[in-house]
This record gives C-alpha cells, sequence and structure tokens, in this order.
C-alpha cells in the first residue's frame, strides 16, 4: 500500500512543494496507477511479441520518382527580383554585405 510519506518523499526529491491536500490528491492518484501497472505485470506474456506500437506502421508518403518540373527560365520570368539566374531576396538582418 503507497503511504502518504512515500508520495511526500518523492515530492522532495522532485523538489516539489506540495500541499497537504495535494499529497492526499496525489496519493490516491499515484496508487491507482500502481495498481494497474501491477495488473498489467500480472498479464501472462508468455508468446506475445515485444511491440514499440499496436498497429503495423505504413508510410504513407509516395515514393521519390523523378518528374517533369518547370521550366526554370519560365518561373524565373515570373520573380518580382532575379539576380545571376536566382531569385533575389531581401538580404538577412544584420548581414554585411
Amino acid at each position: 500500500m503507497l503511504r502518504r510519506e512515500d508520495v511526500a518523499h518523492v515530492a522532495r526529491l522532485a523538489r516539489l512543494t506540495l500541499s497537504d491536500e495535494e499529497l492526499d490528491l496525489f496519493t490516491d492518484q499515484l496508487a491507482q496507477v500502481l495498481e494497474h501497472a501491477s495488473d498489467v505485470a500480472a498479464l501472462d506474456l508468455e508468446g506475445v511479441e515485444a511491440t514499440a506500437h499496436p498497429f503495423g506502421l505504413v508510410n504513407v508518403v509516395r515514393a521519390d520518382e523523378p518528374q517533369p518540373s518547370l521550366d526554370r527560365d519560365e518561373v524565373l520570368a515570373m520573380a518580382p527580383d532575379v539576380e545571376d539566374g536566382r531569385f533575389a531576396v531581401p538580404r538577412i538582418l544584420g548581414e554585411d554585405q
């Protein structure tokens, strides 16, 4: 059985200051969590394969295959400002060039 003193000790280790009401509340809550953990630990898991996720993961990203792209000169012709065949953008603050 979890004691109030145990929760107070854990709170001190975590550098938490708890009121009496919080100690009572957290003692009950932590006892419930530990009870659930003991229920899980009591399960017979012989032959059950360990898993990190309950469902099989599927990659939903499409295959990375080369495809026709926009024409570079056509795109640059629509840009508001071009410099040396590239998009010209405002300088970054603090840059001295």
